[in-house]
């Protein structure tokens, strides 16, 4: 670690004391996972003791009232690692945006990695935690495959190791053989149950995703309810500084599936909001056509509502 490194960490106040461990104070719902402890609903001013360098004293007051949905920790000193925050972009104002923007800029003056995520339906209270977990087990597979004293490399298909976290192939809650680690897996489970029991027109879960110059991603998932109707889901992550264990493309697609899983438990209280073919159809027209702000090649040419 640099000296640059180590001032911006030493900024970060740990959410639990050694003595408050050992007296087994609890604060919240503080969950322990693979060596780390997971804080949810954390303020940064919680975790902070100063402000930073370069930071202003707007941006510092702004942020420090920020609420971080997840904060995980180490388990040794209980200092904050990486955050997670989930957004709605139904709610989403420019001001809210403004205001992420500059938590942004605070938590890379501290040294802290965040990642947030964008979606409709994921939320803390319902998946939240599950998503923080899955990353830490992501994240604790690819350091188990590194070399001592390597780095970690850029979350491209190339970096990941050749065995990645999420090909791994086991038994899956219903019996079958598949990838034990898609966060979509339940989502394919109940869209086969909801096409047996006549509630959609074909059972296979559909998805795209893409990746951003900027360094964010976007993921979309479908199933076709109707002849001309589907169930749509969008999810966008910005992993600040993060490495999630997983290529980012691979990893939103898998999110985005997942909160389909979620939209198909409204199916039995009445049909949900579903978007029709032509409208999806214009909306991966405008994708294609933003290929140039695209990192790499978009793999999903092939890919119609027709």
């Amino acid at each position: 670690m640099t000296n640059d490194d180590s001032s911006r960490t030493s900024r970060l106040r740990p959410v639990l004391s050694r003595a408050e461990h050992a007296a087994g104070v609890q604060r919240g719902d503080l969950v322990e996972r693979a060596g780390y402890l997971i804080q949810p609903g954390c303020r940064l001013s919680q975790i902070v003791s100063g402000r930073p360098p370069g930071i202003t004293t707007h941006q510092w007051s702004v942020a420090t009232r920020a609420q971080l949905d997840f904060v995980v920790c180490d388990g040794d000193g209980y200092h904050p690692v990486f955050a997670v925050d989930f957004v709605d972009p139904g709610g989403r104002t420019a001001h809210q945006q403004r205001d992420e923007r500059m938590t942004d800029a605070v938590c890379a003056a501290l040294g802290l990695e965040l990642l947030r995520i964008e979606s409709a339906v994921l939320a803390p209270a319902g998946p939240g935690r599950r998503i923080v977990e899955y990353v830490l087990d992501a994240r604790r597979f690819q350091e188990a495959g590194r070399q001592p004293g390597q780095e970690p490399a850029a979350e491209t298909p190339e970096a990941i190791s050749v065995i990645s976290y999420r090909d791994i192939i086991g038994r899956l809650p219903d019996g079958r053989t598949g990838y034990v680690n898609d966060l979509g897996a339940v989502a394919r489970a109940r869209a086969v149950d909801a096409f047996v029991g006549r509630q959609l027109v074909d059972p296979l879960l559909r998805g795209l995703h893409a990746s951003w110059r900027d360094g964010s991603a976007e993921g979309w998932a479908w199933l076709a309810v109707r002849e001309n109707l589907f169930l749509f889901e969008r999810v966008r992550i910005w992993p600040h500084r993060l490495q999630c264990g997983i290529e980012p493309g691979r990893f939103v697609e898998d999110l985005a599936a997942a909160a389909i899983g979620e939209r198909l438990k409204g199916l039995e209280l009445g049909e949900p909001n579903l978007r029709e073919r032509d409208a999806l159809s214009r909306e991966l027209h405008l994708l294609r056509s933003r290929r140039a702000e695209m990192a790499g090649e978009f793999a999903f040419e092939h890919v119609s509502f027709g």
